[in-house]
């Protein structure tokens, strides 16, 4: 396994780059030259968009990742057809995309989303929801109650998706204000998951309520203190970790 772009064998970042293959580790996504693989998986995409690419190599991944989305929508690309892409990028193209799409209703966007979140790779999971955080965090007490039935999903990685998606702090995103300083809006979504069977599951709930134990410890505290009368060992573990920052 590679520990670093260097690392990665001309080989096999020939087929990364050429989307024939996933990629196995974040580092193998992070060397992934965009305007290659884009003229692999969209080879009418044409040279000026490809350019717009290539002078944006420098770009953080996440801006990257949303020019290319931005480029697929303007060359009326088939989103259907790379959502079955090998390359787990290409796919997370497809989840900016859907995020990017104008005329949706968050409804919409979560109904186009839920196949990407419920994805096989873990690269595209998380894209699915950083892609469209800022719509969820934009129309934040219809995204929770739009999510809150996700919470009941036979994937666990669909029960993730609708925890994750809506942490007030996170990784990689803006933060979410309102959930910072009223945690509690966010209950229909975290008090159905407070026993999840799934460690996937769980370690989400937990990161949530951590990131709100930085501004709102006390509600943290009270909530997993109200939670841990629930003997089950899944609740037990959320709590803990969800409380890990606190002194």
């Amino acid at each position: 396994m590679s520990r670093g772009v260097a690392d990665i064998a001309p080989a096999r970042l020939a087929l990364l780059n050429g989307g024939s293959v996933a990629s196995a580790t974040l580092t193998e996504g992070l060397a992934i030259d965009f305007s290659v693989l884009l003229a692999a998986a969209v080879p009418a995409i044409g040279a000026a968009r490809l350019d717009q690419l290539r002078a944006q190599a420098a770009a953080g991944i996440t801006k990257r990742m949303a020019l290319a989305a931005q480029l697929l929508l303007e060359a009326n690309a088939d989103l259907a057809l790379l959502q079955a892409h090998a390359s787990d990028t290409v796919r997370g193209w497809v989840c900016f995309a859907i995020a990017a799409q104008t005329g949706l209703t968050l409804p919409q966007r979560l109904a186009d989303m839920r196949p990407l979140a419920d994805d096989g790779h873990f690269g595209v999971r998380e894209w699915a929801w950083l892609a469209l955080r800022p719509h969820l965090a934009a129309h934040l007490d219809d995204a929770i109650a739009l999510l809150a039935p996700w919470t009941a999903d036979p994937s666990e990685r669909v029960r993730r998706f609708a925890c994750e998606a809506l942490r007030p702090r996170g990784v990689w995103c803006a933060h979410i204000a309102r959930l910072k300083e009223q945690p509690q809006l966010a209950l229909p979504v975290l008090h159905a998951l407070r026993a999840d069977p799934a460690v996937y599951v769980q370690d989400s709930v937990a990161n949530w309520l951590n990131d709100a134990a930085k501004s709102q410890p006390d509600w943290v505290r009270s909530l997993c203190a109200q939670w841990l009368q629930d003997s089950a060992p899944a609740t037990q573990r959320i709590c803990k970790r969800a409380q890990r920052s606190l002194a």
